[in-house]
């Protein structure tokens, strides 16, 4: 599923607009990785964005 499992960033949905204005559907996906983390002293697998996988480096 494409999800984040830390902050809960799912696929958004938008539109393409080039020059000529004909409109169509896009989606607009999240950068989501698979890392291990840990969780209460044991190894996790968690699947979360490149944000969210920043900002835990950063306070860690």
């Amino acid at each position: 599923m494409a999800k984040c499992a830390h902050c809960g960033k799912t696929t958004s949905f938008g539109r393409n607009k080039p020059w000529s204005k004909k409109s169509t559907r896009r989606t607009f996906r999240p950068n989501l990785q698979t890392i291990s983390v840990m969780v209460q002293g044991q190894m996790v697998q968690k699947v979360l964005c490149t944000k969210c996988i920043r900002t835990m480096v950063k306070t860690s």
